[in-house]
């Protein structure tokens, strides 16, 4: 899975299924009923919680294998499709251009991930230890992180990336990386990589005895040290759907009008000479308005459900299993879409570009999909 917020609930931890994607601080009933938590019942508490459900356990282990099987799925097409639309564009100077280097850099976001982060949580999926020390534990939710910065970050350069091209029909466009472009990938890595680092610093593992096992999870600790972790853990949800979801679709629901807005007044003063060069511009304009859209497809289940269970949710009430096997086959299905994404965008280029399909069918044709 893509990002720290996609296992969906802490009390999988006890069961095997924790990886270092998971949140501690919600969802803390299934651990409590095992009394091997020692945060549940903190004192002071005005009432105890009520009987545990049954229905997570047994949705837990009916998508822990379909969580394998869509997580392979990803690896194998993630490498393939990634790794030959970056060569695509490394091999082909006429797709060396700006709005391909930005796509580009989200490809190499999403390989990242795959090749790092994808067979350790699948590992975790179902192994009931972690045995792979304090480090891994806080580098692959921090890749995880980046990752998604990577591709949210770049969509909106595609985005304003777009309005500047249709701002100016006159400018030719060129071969290699522009100035301006390299700055913006510089940027956007920097930025990534920055706002990761407090999951590196949140992350962290614990042991504790459970049916007779010393277990060591890795997880988002219960219990942050710094004023700073403490609010970024209880306002982690809300800043997660802000930057990393609602952003995206905002920067590209503006710049795309005002693209639109644009079209529309110079339409009628346009040179005939420029008409294929308009086609060319409104293709790659469609193509990055079919990536933001693959994107929001993927990632709102995961975010619906989060921000959901903030809302409605009460873990104290005697009726909320129903409601609690609901968010918790939500959180399942947004984590099989959500890691989809990070293979879904060289299919997606495919289906939408020409000049894409082209160059991919050549590869196929050369033997370069074989030799990855």
């Amino acid at each position: 899975t893509k990002d720290e917020y996609l296992k969906p609930a802490a009390h999988d931890a006890l069961q095997g299924a924790v990886s270092p994607t998971q949140e501690s601080g919600r969802d803390k009933e299934s651990l409590s009923s095992n009394n091997s938590n020692p945060w549940s019942m903190a004192p002071g508490r005005s009432r105890p919680h009520p009987p545990m459900c049954s229905g997570p356990t047994e949705i837990r282990d009916t998508f822990k294998y379909i969580n394998t099987v869509v997580s392979c799925l990803v690896f194998v097409v993630g490498i393939i499709g990634n790794s030959t639309l970056l060569r695509i564009i490394y091999k082909n100077k006429g797709m060396r251009n700006g709005p391909n280097f930005l796509i580009g850099s989200l490809a190499l976001g999403d390989l990242l991930h795959i090749v790092i982060d994808i067979p350790i949580n699948v590992y975790k999926l179902l192994a009931v230890d972690w045995p792979f020390g304090v480090g891994l534990c806080k580098l692959v939710p921090f890749i995880q992180k980046a990752s998604v910065g990577i591709t949210v970050l770049s969509l909106c350069a595609l985005s304003i990336d777009r309005y500047r091209a249709v701002a100016s029909w006159n400018r030719i466009k060129g071969i290699g990386v522009p100035k301006w472009t390299a700055i913006e990938i510089t940027l956007i890595w920097v930025i990534s990589i920055i706002l990761a680092v407090p999951e590196a610093v949140a992350f962290d593992m614990i042991a504790m005895e459970y049916k007779g096992e010393h277990l060591r999870i890795c997880l988002l600790h219960p219990m942050q040290t710094s004023h700073f972790m403490q609010f970024y853990k209880s306002a982690k949800d809300w800043w997660l759907f802000s930057f990393y979801f609602c952003m995206p679709l905002a920067c590209t629901a503006i710049f795309y009008t005002l693209m639109t807005c644009e079209m529309l007044r110079k339409k009628n003063g346009m040179q005939i000479a420029l008409t294929d060069h308009l086609k060319q511009r409104r293709e790659v304009a469609k193509t990055v308005f079919c990536l933001v859209l693959v994107f929001a497809l993927c990632w709102l289940p995961l975010h619906l459900s989060r921000i959901l269970k903030l809302t409605i949710y009460d873990e104290k009430d005697p009726n909320r299993c129903e409601l609690l096997s609901f968010f918790l086959v939500l959180d399942y299905i947004g984590i099989n879409m959500a890691s989809v994404n990070s293979c879904i965008n060289p299919i997606a280029l495919y289906m939408v570009s020409k000049r894409f399909k082209s160059c991919f069918r050549v590869s196929a044709d050369r033997g370069y999909l074989g030799n990855l």
